[in-house]
């Protein structure tokens, strides 16, 4: 193989990774702020707005600067030392095997790790390229993600249980838990804030000199960031939420910053409806009469014998096609943000939902904010991570295309222009065709409430960083799933879970491994046995 050859597998691996991409921000995404939307903390075009750039900023900011999904373990890539168009078919076989079932999977609104689809997509191809021995089948390989599917949920839906029950009895259980709430909101930012600057420090800053810090100075910069936070809602925010929430007074969310030199400012009164007056009544000449036959003003009627020439009327036509064409441009544009996905109005989950104890919405609403705190961080975090999954094979593939040699040490750099493709096909993904996964796996599963989607949301951060630390395997996607799970059975009722829907994402967590592996290999299979022309 020479430099440059085989530009056509470069150019189609280019496609499949924005594929694969695409299929991780209406999955992967999509799943970790599915309790965030559920719990009506954020909209769901509001959830797709602060995605579009925390998960675009972090791929490109923070992505990953090596081809981590192949340089794992998983797959002896010396073996192709000799044949690197091989790999190179193999790495874009591998991408449209995890494209293809990460897509189906949102279709179907399963949430699946992306990242164990690559890796059994990966698996396909040496399967079939170099037999089962080529496969780390041990702890250190496939058993490890098999160890994960049960490892995460459960270690998540401890820790997220730890964090909201002592929420729920000392605080939204009190006759007055409001006034509890709002004494105890900056001991809540303090606590959010260390776990989410460690978090987004320790792990979710690869290829930045954060890398290089000792755990002694990650701690020292997470507690001073999170000292500043914890300063900051104690004399700004509790302030401007007691005179917002409990004063009902007319406030701004920018008057935070300034709210000690704000005046009272009473709650503005409601607005009279408007009755239907003569005026209005007139407004509709030109209609029908209560027969139903068409009326015509005066107005009009003196217009009848003016008509408009073939060109104005032409002119018109056109002006009406192009208004048309762009309402249905914004129309499909939007579809994916305009979606109901919280699922109150569903009569199926009523009884899941009825189960759940409801509380004070004021309080609620106080935890409304930690929890979009939450959502930024982690999915700031996320896209500097997960973007590798779409990253490695391409990068794999760029790097063969250019040097015509195997990369063995696993240190091909990923171009920023690869991440920056990536990070808004994800963002697209999200937009697009992430409503399924959010519909499905939120409220779906059980009710969530600002408090509840906090816990869940910050049981999952903190479960992910400490088992990275400690070396347990975990998936993102498997422990928002079992924090949402843990916050059902914290009603103390098994009917406030929607048992169906667990069963239906624990299935996609099995069928991941092995359908993305099968595509993956059949598609190699079939490219490496093609005949080889004879012209």
């Amino acid at each position: 193989m020479f430099p440059n050859e085989y530009t056509w597998i470069f150019a189609v691996g280019i496609v499949a990774s924005i594929s694969d991409a695409f299929g991780i921000g209406a999955n992967d995404v999509a799943n970790s702020f599915a309790s965030s939307v559920s719990s009506g903390s954020l909209t769901l075009a509001q959830a797709c707005l602060i995605a579009v750039f925390t998960e675009f900023l972090g791929a490109l900011l923070l992505g990953s600067s090596t081809s981590e999904t192949i340089k794992g373990g998983i797959l002896s890539v010396e073996r192709f030392v000799d044949q690197p168009e091989v790999l190179m078919m193999g790495m874009l076989c591998a991408l449209i095997g995890s494209a293809s079932w990460v897509i189906f999977a949102s279709k179907k609104g399963m949430p699946v790790s992306t990242t164990h689809s690559i890796v059994g997509a990966i698996i396909g191809v040496g399967i079939t390229a170099l037999g089962g021995g080529a496969i780390q089948w041990g702890y250190s390989g496939v058993a490890k993600i098999i160890t994960s599917w049960f490892v995460s949920p459960v270690a998540s839906g401890i820790v997220t249980s730890i964090i909201y029950l002592p929420t729920r009895y000392f605080i939204l259980d009190h006759p007055n838990s409001l006034e509890r709430g709002i004494k105890a909101i900056p001991i809540y930012f303090f606590i959010t804030s260390l776990i989410s600057a460690f978090y987004l420090i320790y792990k979710g800053a690869p290829g930045t000199g954060a890398a290089k810090m000792s755990i002694g100075t990650i701690i020292g910069i997470s507690f001073g960031v999170a000292a500043g936070v914890t300063a900051f809602s104690w004399f700004f925010f509790a302030k401007w939420l007691r005179r917002k929430v409990v004063g009902k007074e007319n406030i701004r969310w920018y008057h935070i910053f300034v709210i000690h030199f704000i005046k009272h400012r009473p709650a503005l009164p409601p607005p009279p409806p408007a009755p239907l007056t003569e005026e209005v009544s007139s407004e509709l000449e030109g209609g029908c009469d209560i027969d139903g036959k068409l009326s015509v003003s005066v107005k009009d009627a003196s217009n009848i014998g003016d008509a408009d020439s073939p060109a104005d009327e032409e002119e018109e036509t056109n002006k009406s096609r192009l208004v048309k064409l762009l309402h249905k441009v914004k129309y499909y544009a939007l579809r994916g943000i305009r979606k109901d996905v919280r699922n109150l109005d569903n009569k199926k989950l009523a009884s899941v939902h009825e189960a759940a104890k409801k509380f004070d919405d004021d309080t609620e609403y106080l935890f409304s904010f930690l929890q979009i705190i939450t959502a930024c961080l982690a999915s700031f975090a996320h896209g500097s991570n997960d973007v590798a999954n779409a990253a490695g094979p391409i990068a794999s593939i760029y790097d063969i295309w250019r040097y015509a040699r195997v990369d063995i040490k696993g240190t091909a750099p990923v171009p920023t222009w690869i991440l920056a493709m990536l990070g808004v096909s994800i963002d697209l993904g999200l937009v697009t065709f992430g409503y399924h996964v959010m519909r499905k796996l939120g409220n779906g599963v059980t009710y969530l409430s600002p408090s509840r989607g906090f816990a869940a949301e910050l049981g999952t951060s903190l479960t992910v960083l400490t088992a990275s630390k400690i070396g347990l395997p975990v998936s993102t996607t498997h422990c928002i799933t079992g924090a949402i799970t843990a916050i059902g059975l914290c009603n103390g009722s098994f009917r406030a879970l929607n048992w169906k829907m667990l069963a239906w994402c624990f299935m996609s967590w099995i069928f991941t491994l092995p359908i993305a592996g099968l595509i993956s290999g059949l598609l190699f299979a079939f490219a490496i046995n093609a005949p080889v022309s004879f012209i």
